[in-house]
């Protein structure tokens, strides 16, 4: 199914005051069991590096809740958020504008071009990968832009039933997608190949967040394209299936998975490449 759509209406629904985005973004973060991850990964990060000022990079910000997140977090960040959208880019300053957060950069930009040569301490690309065709490109890129012990952080779908593609026959739940998902291995080698000189990488989304995320979201998609009336029930059903869902994001993130839907890659640029050969 084509899934962007309904984002927008998702977006424009909840960008109609500040204080309704925060909200939304409130309800991401809850929601979505990859940025439960997500957050513990920047958690980790900040406690590695201290709380001096650094350089970070949103590749693919979409609304802009790892944004917001990084931002309200870390005071001493200088973020810049990047996405090919210009509606959504817009709708980003007006929100960081009336919140106070012109700090925060935010540019029309498309990650198969956009190298900023050593700009940056952090990368940070969360359901970004799998849209985009010319990924070697866009990996080569990020790994430019970083600086020397720089770190890229990746969420994307797994090649374990990634975009819920889980025998050939499957099609993609959602169209917009340009692969399915990552093999280990393969994303290892193409991050290896652009540059970057440690991998690793994790399962996310087993049994548990499998199950957590047809509960919560891919059922309410699913109805959310049928009809718009639907949305006016969402509140009920997510009061009722709440609880089991926290459950289970949290058993997702405490547990080591053998396998998963998604991946969580982190990819380190030890030298200076410029220097280093």
């Amino acid at each position: 199914m084509h899934y962007d759509p309904i984002k927008r209406r998702l977006g424009k629904l909840f960008n109609y005051r500040p204080w309704t985005r925060r909200m939304f973004y409130r309800l991401l973060d809850i929601l979505l069991l990859r940025t439960w991850h997500i957050h513990r990964a920047l958690r980790q990060f900040s406690h590695a590096k201290g709380p001096g000022p650094l350089h970070v990079l949103d590749a693919g910000s979409g609304f802009g809740q790892y944004t917001w997140h990084m931002a309200r977090k870390n005071k001493h960040w200088q973020i810049t958020a990047i996405d090919i959208k210009t509606d959504e880019i817009k709708e980003c300053q007006q929100f960081f504008k009336q919140a106070g957060r012109e700090d925060v950069r935010f540019m029309v930009k498309d990650l198969t071009e956009h190298v900023a040569p050593e700009a940056y301490d952090l990368i940070l690309s969360v359901d970004v990968m799998e849209h985009i065709e010319a990924d070697e490109k866009v990996f080569r890129n990020f790994c430019n832009s970083l600086k020397p012990e720089g770190l890229l952080l990746i969420s994307t779908p797994s090649d374990q039933g990634g975009s819920d593609v889980h025998h050939q026959e499957d099609q993609s739940f959602i169209e917009e997608h340009v692969r399915d998902g990552y093999g280990k291995q393969e994303i290892r080698q193409k991050l290896l190949a652009a540059g970057f000189d440690l991998v690793e990488s994790q399962y996310t989304y087993g049994k548990p967040g499998s199950l957590a995320w047809r509960i919560s979201m891919k059922y309410p998609i699913l109805w959310l394209g049928k009809s718009k009336a639907l949305l006016a029930v969402l509140p009920l059903y997510y009061l009722v299936t709440m609880p089991l869902v926290l459950l289970l994001n949290l058993a997702d993130l405490k547990g080591k998975h053998k396998s998963g839907t998604g991946l969580m890659v982190k990819a380190w640029k030890i030298q200076d490449k410029n220097n280093n050969g």
